[in-house]
């Protein structure tokens, strides 16, 4: 049976299933979509609460995770944590089970990726980072009610300073570092929740809940 792939909240913001914009990820796209023609193998839509608070930024779609099952974070070990932690924090309702075909809703917060489509290595080239940041400003700009956005590691962190209109040199990337942009939202960086990152101890489960706390500190201080 084929899998069912989540809708986007926000549609109208989301790039073509065969956008053409990079070069080098169009080409693994289509070797993908030869080898793996049950997997997903396009940009990865939004997923979460088209009315949120709170804007989680990720950095591109893992190859096995989201580039396999449509959703952000869905399918691959970050996504056990990040869901996880947004259920203890009030923010996601249901079961996660690794699969868009679960009952996992966000309420109040929503997920988007700095990169929409999977880069070789988990690596995108600053210029793909460049050339995806419209469909990030366009995604931003529809979520009116998003004051406060989290970036997961600092390829997002810099993606996020710069579509929310703010200047790298003074919004330093640091887990837990907090960043008031020009128009008033607020940036809170964390670690990614990578296996990688969890595995090496470099983020901890509790470093993790940490950001999400302060994210609803800083709800009712935006």
């Amino acid at each position: 049976m084929a899998m069912r792939f989540a809708p986007s909240p926000i549609p109208e913001t989301e790039p073509p299933r065969d956008c053409p914009r990079c070069p080098r990820l169009v080409a693994f796209r289509e070797e993908l979509r030869a080898e793996y023609p049950d997997w997903w193998n396009a940009p990865v839509n939004a997923f979460g609460d088209r009315d949120a608070w709170l804007a989680i930024i990720g950095l591109a779609p893992g190859k096995h995770g989201a580039n396999r099952t449509g959703r952000p974070f869905t399918g691959d070990h970050a996504g056990v944590l990040l869901f996880d932690t947004l259920a203890k924090f009030g923010l996601a309702t249901g079961t996660y089970r690794a699969t868009p075909e679960d009952d996992l809703a966000l309420t109040g917060a929503i997920v988007i990726n700095a990169v929409k489509c999977l880069p070789p290595q988990n690596k995108p080239t600053p210029e793909e980072i460049r050339t995806c940041r419209p469909f990030l400003e366009g995604q931003a700009a529809a979520l009116p009610n998003a004051r406060v956005f989290v970036a997961l590691g600092q390829i997002a962190h810099q993606s996020a300073v710069k579509t929310l209109g703010g200047r790298l040199p003074k919004a330093k990337f640091g887990h837990l570092a907090e960043h008031r942009m020009p128009d008033g939202r607020l940036l809170l960086d964390s670690y990614h929740c990578s296996r990688y990152n969890q595995n090496t101890g470099r983020l901890t489960p509790e470093m993790f809940e940490a950001v999400f706390a302060r994210a609803l500190e800083l709800k009712d201080l935006s």
